[in-house]
């Protein structure tokens, strides 16, 4: 009886995970971006790296990817959740005030690069159509390669970063059009005539995006605070990956990209309180994805075709990087950059992108292009794709230091005020600690992992965001790196405590304050390292009492003065000096960098 797992048909899963064991912690360690490492191992692991040593070796067999087209139809998704990432980094409002940018700049950048690169084609003899199928590929950058670096570097908030994605954006854009022609063109044998058919052919992708817009209006709130309801990790996990892949899907049946899709997905989800506990959710999958997409790039490098054309093939790569560096960079001048940031957006954005191996692959389809002028363009793109990580470093020493988001002109007050304190728990106490923090116009950010209590804050029109305070990346989208202070107001102590602990490791210098239970309760908020906690029933007794001694004719000023002292006094006892952490530590931290000022 056959065993029903079949060991082998996991060769490659385990491959590519062995593979991101190895790259990105050996690649971190030389400072490197992990790009590098997994666009080689896709090289070395391909059919033309030990791939076409495994005949004469056959155990080589096992350390080769035997199925490169499998790999890559699962590698695409990398470039979706990648796009439904950065739309929930973004926002309608921010998308309108980059219009400029997006419609302006990056229409003028395809235009031109692929003018440019469709007149080369025909100088060397390809037919109208073949050439414009050619520009419109190669003019096409990598956002899949450009993002991840420069959100690595910290860079995609600089005028360089904000530049290059507005490109970016309009370039994912065009895709679906492009694909739309292409198909045209390739029916009526390659001659390029407006007409009606052409004019309805993307009615489809206009009524895709306006369904995705639609649905996602409609369903995606009410579904997550649903599944929020639930109190189950397992189902929210599964919820995000169903409107990633759903808002991809549906985007495809209309002709569009599942990238563009995606991404329309994370923009409707941006204004929602589930945006930070999204992207906590959905980042170890990007990731894992993203790796897998660089390996399947790497592994369709057609190293036999590079070795039998060098000249041929490199001259398309530099060429092609030297047009579109070029073109970015003039346009960028002419929409008034400075120019070491329109020379940083030009390195970035010189290379070819993930969608020329699309685009090619439909043309040499529709036969407009044919199979050996494709093979060696697409080896060439592939060239320019492994360089971007050495373009983009260069880029970053010509661009110098970074530069906030309000120094692009169509982002002046667009760009978010980092919060002065973080409110965890958004209970009774939490929203009048809000109201008192407005009150003396502090800017707060409220976490609520309670469904209903944040449905009703945003309802209210509060700044809130859903999700457990208790784990650092949360807390780190969040604002907590900028933050003066945490009010940890949750009744649970067990949360309270974790959330105290994990603020205090991330941020030594940070005034925490915790709401306590009672006194034993604060004693261990205090060991944590909170700077001061306030027990409910401490507090609740020093209230009666002064309410008492004022109403049986004890003088006012000496009621509070007693209140005063014996709050002292319970903060003493409990705020010890040996503990670890607490009120006591956290002052003498704060006052020993002004200690010889």
């Amino acid at each position: 009886m056959p065993p029903h797992v079949q060991p082998g048909a996991y060769k490659d899963v385990v491959l590519f995970l062995a593979t991101a064991g190895v790259v990105v912690p050996l690649f971190r360690r030389w400072r490197l971006s992990p790009v590098l490492g997994f666009l080689g191992a896709g090289v070395l692991l391909g059919p033309f790296g030990l791939g076409r040593l495994a005949a004469e070796a056959p155990w080589l067999g096992a350390l080769t990817i035997d199925n490169p087209d499998e790999v890559a139809q699962l590698a695409e998704f990398g470039v979706v959740f990648l796009l439904f990432m950065i739309g929930l980094e973004l926002s309608w409002e921010r998308l309108r005030a980059m219009r400029r940018f997006v419609f302006g700049l990056g229409a003028a950048q395809v235009g031109v690069s692929l003018a440019v690169i469709a007149g080369v084609a025909l100088a060397l003899g390809q037919t109208l159509g073949a050439a414009a199928a050619i520009g419109a590929a190669l003019a096409l950058s990598s956002t899949a390669i450009v993002m991840p670096i420069l959100t690595e570097q910290k860079r995609q908030h600089s005028l360089a970063g904000r530049t290059t994605f507005s490109v970016l954006l309009f370039q994912d854009l065009v895709v679906a059009p492009i694909l739309v022609t292409l198909t045209l063109l390739g029916r009526r044998g390659g001659a390029p005539t407006l007409s009606p058919d052409l004019l309805l052919a993307f009615a489809p992708a206009v009524l895709g995006v306006i369904a995705l817009l639609v649905i996602g209006r409609l369903v995606l709130r009410p579904m997550l605070r649903s599944v929020a309801r639930a109190k189950s990790e397992e189902l929210f996990v599964a919820a995000c990956l169903l409107v990633v892949i759903g808002a991809g899907l549906i985007s495809a049946l209309t002709g569009l990209s599942m990238a563009l899709g995606a991404f329309i997905a994370g923009l409707l989800l941006a204004e929602t309180e589930f945006r930070h506990e999204v992207e906590v959710t959905i980042e170890p999958f990007k990731g894992l994805l993203l790796g897998l997409f660089f390996l399947s790039v790497g592994i369709g490098l057609n190293v036999p075709l590079l070795l039998a054309k060098p000249l041929e093939i490199l001259g398309a790569a530099a060429g092609l990087t030297a047009v579109n560096a070029a073109a970015v960079f003039g346009l960028a001048t002419l929409f008034r950059l400075r120019a070491r940031a329109a020379a940083e957006a030009a390195l970035l954005l010189a290379g070819a992108g993930e969608f020329a191996f699309v685009i090619l692959g439909q043309a040499m389809d529709q036969k407009l292009v044919d199979r050996a002028t494709g093979q060696a363009l697409l080896v060439a793109a592939t060239l320019s794709m492994v360089s971007i990580p050495l373009l983009a470093a260069l880029g970053a020493r010509i661009g110098g230091r970074k530069i906030s988001p309000a120094d692009l002109p169509e982002a002046q007050g667009e760009a978010d005020a980092e919060p002065r304190v973080l409110i965890a728990g958004y209970g009774r106490v939490g929203r009048l600690v809000g109201e008192m923090l407005r009150r003396h116009e502090i800017a707060w950010v409220a976490v609520e992992q309670d469904a209903r209590l944040a449905a009703a804050a945003r309802q209210a029109g509060e700044t809130l965001f859903y999700g457990d305070a208790a784990r650092p990346d949360f807390l780190a989208r969040c604002g907590l790196a900028n933050a003066s202070a945490l009010v940890v107001t949750m009744d649970d102590p067990d949360g309270a405590e974790a959330i105290v602990a994990v603020a205090r490791a991330m941020r030594p210098d940070l005034t925490i304050v915790a709401r306590a239970r009672d006194a034993r309760h604060a004693q261990r908020l205090y060991d944590l390292g909170a700077t001061d906690a306030v027990p409910e029933t401490v507090e609740a007794s020093l209230q009666l009492s002064e309410a008492l001694l004022v109403e049986i004719g004890v003088p006012m000023g000496l009621v509070i003065a007693s209140i005063h002292a014996r709050r002292d006094e319970f903060r003493k006892a409990l705020n010890r000096p040996e503990a670890l952490g607490g009120r006591t530590r956290g002052r003498r931290a704060n006052r020993e960098p002004g200690a010889g000022a």
